[in-house]
């Protein structure tokens, strides 16, 4: 089993964190979009395939494929597929539940129970870019589940460990504005009272086998303690750093 726990190198702007003949894992920056889009800003997929390209001095196009997605203002690790059979494989690892991803949030308000799974379905409007929860009989609903677990709650913020069993458009915020405790600084779904901070939700640990050597990979990375609102919990988040 491979285990990584924040140790990265710095390429441009992208923090590498392991690199292979088939794989490529990184650090994904806060509001930077994974791939190209309207706006036509800087994105994450080209700027690795810029990486690959003066890295290994490689000359016409790079393949580099996207096999899982984050919002645009998420940051943490993610998975990038370097050759198409890995891409076929790790695609199919996700659709078959071969990818475990977790997530640290700081959402404002104090679930009452430490434990709970929400179930709902979600329905994406492509021309406001925004998610909704609808029912399962609605055209193009989609049924998203998620479990989180409260790790700390201090004054009206509390940190909460999430586990994704489906991958949907915006999930996690939705379902937990939904439930009453929107995540901090995600002023599109009602948690504008901390608006004007980076939203408080980080990709923070990934789990799946190896496309072709079938090696168990565990990727572990922590969000910015240093910034707001993770700050008020940094002394939980650096002790589980050190378990």
């Amino acid at each position: 089993m491979t285990e990584i726990i924040n140790k990265a190198e710095i390429s441009e702007k992208v923090r590498v964190i392991y690199e292979d003949n088939q794989v490529l894992v990184v650090i994904k920056p806060q509001n930077l979009a994974v791939c190209e889009d309207a706006s036509k800003d800087p994105d994450l997929l080209n700027e690795l395939k810029q990486y690959i390209k003066v890295k290994y001095n490689k000359t016409g196009n790079v393949f580099l494929a996207l096999v899982h997605r984050l919002d645009r203002p998420t940051g943490g690790v993610m998975v990038f597929a370097k050759t198409s059979k890995s891409a076929e494989r790790l695609c199919a690892a996700i659709q078959e539940g071969g990818f475990e991803k977790k997530y640290l949030t700081v959402v404002i308000g104090t679930p009452k129970d430490s434990r709970v799974k929400l179930v709902n379905y979600l329905k994406k409007d492509e021309g406001t870019n925004t998610v909704s929860i609808v029912s399962q009989y609605a055209e193009g609903a989609k049924r998203a589940e998620l479990d989180y677990h409260v790790l700390e709650s201090k004054g009206e913020l509390s940190l909460l460990e999430v586990e994704l069993y489906t991958g949907r458009s915006h999930q996690i915020r939705v379902q937990l504005a939904n439930a009453g405790y929107p995540v901090f600084g995600d002023a599109k779904y009602k948690g504008d009272i901390a608006k004007g901070w980076n939203m408080a939700l980080w990709a923070y640990e990934l789990r799946f086998a190896h496309p072709t050597t079938k090696e168990k990979m565990v990727f572990i990375v922590y969000p910015p303690v240093e910034e707001t609102p993770w700050k008020y919990f940094s002394a939980k988040i650096n002790a589980d750093k050190k378990m």
